[in-house]
């Protein structure tokens, strides 16, 4: 009964951790560029009573053994980068990469980090910057004087200033991939850093070498399926009552035993 008490307490803990995961995502269900996660759980060791194919008797084996599994364990929360839905804003400065790839921005501490997130914006200077004021990079920077800003599939920003009847290019976007981009750590704000487990960042043009294209004028939305979450949800609430009945049924059955000798 002792070892059924600690299985199902693996199971509620583990579905605790679901929950969890559940949750944040079912929090982030609005925010642009956010991707899913999922938890993964793997079975723990198992306890051999019996093993498989030993001698019973002269010249038979066992066919099965016994091994009792003592439990589960969370293996791995993994980022989902399947694409969210476009929505249409009409504003220059909103941006989309259609298919892989990720925006690059460079951080306070100087180190680049990756985000889907494409609501950017212009600083005091005319940088493009995201929402925390960190700048695109590489850095372009759109002249005050600029009546109308186009920014190609191909990542080529040009602007038509005051007093020139031909547009001018201004600028490049890069947008950067990643090998697994699963193992990418996350950080908050809608932004991603490489890890060994993600690989090196490979950078270039929208639209070549696999990268997706950009989209001005749209926004990428969370890839948070509201429905599939709330099933999970249901799973992993019940999955817990499972797991706590356990517990009650191991304690009832260790209650019968404790009262034999009266």
């Amino acid at each position: 009964m002792d070892r059924a008490l600690f299985i199902a307490a693996t199971g509620m803990e583990a579905q605790r951790i679901n929950i969890d995961v559940i949750s944040n995502n079912l929090a982030n269900v609005n925010t642009g560029g956010f991707k899913k996660s999922r938890a993964d759980f793997q079975e723990l060791l198992y306890q051999s009573i019996r093993t498989a194919g030993a001698v019973s008797a002269e010249g038979t084996e066992v066919p099965t053994g016994i091994q009792i599994g003592l439990g589960v364990k969370p293996a791995a929360v993994q980022k989902i980068f399947t694409q969210g839905d476009f929505v249409s804003t009409g504003n220059d400065l909103d941006l989309v990469i259609e298919g892989k790839g990720f925006f690059q921005v460079s951080t306070p501490d100087g180190e680049i980090a990756y985000t889907r997130s494409g609501a950017f914006k212009l600083d005091s200077e005319g940088k493009i910057v995201n929402s925390d004021g960190y700048a695109m990079e590489p850095s372009i920077t759109i002249p005050s004087n600029t009546l109308e800003l186009s920014i190609t599939p191909d990542g080529t920003v040009s602007v038509l200033q005051a007093g020139s009847n031909t547009t001018s290019e201004v600028g490049q976007i890069e947008i950067a991939q990643f090998i697994n981009p699963g193992g990418l750590k996350a950080l908050g704000k809608n932004l991603f850093s490489p890890t060994g487990s993600s690989g090196d960042a490979a950078t270039g043009n929208p639209g070549s070498e696999g990268l997706g294209a950009i989209n001005q004028g749209f926004l990428e939305m969370s890839n948070v399926n509201v429905v599939e979450e709330m099933v999970n949800m249901i799973i992993s609430q019940r999955a817990y009552e499972l797991n706590s009945k356990a517990i009650q049924t191991a304690d009832e059955m260790l209650q019968l035993a404790n009262n034999i000798k009266r």
